[in-house]
């Protein structure tokens, strides 16, 4: 993290801003939902959960893409 102490908001967003991947930037945005605790997803729900996890064979249990919905439901009506 660079030494930055991610103590505020608005320190993580500017921070976060600053990460590339591939000469890209993130697209930000501020989520201020407040959840329930101890809600859990059924079975099923996680299935389909895992089916969009991509594990990194060298780092798995750190890295983990996780590919967005559209991309999987358009991709499963294609094949």
């Amino acid at each position: 993290m660079g030494g930055a102490k991610l103590v505020d908001v608005e320190v993580m967003l500017s921070w976060a801003w600053t990460m590339t991947w591939k000469g890209l930037y993130p697209i930000l945005s501020l989520s201020k939902t407040v959840y329930q605790k101890g809600i859990s997803l059924t079975k099923k729900a996680m299935k389909q959960v895992e089916s969009r996890l991509q594990r990194n064979p060298l780092l798995p249990k750190w890295n983990i893409l996780i590919q967005p919905l559209y991309l999987v439901i358009s991709f499963s009506k294609i094949t």
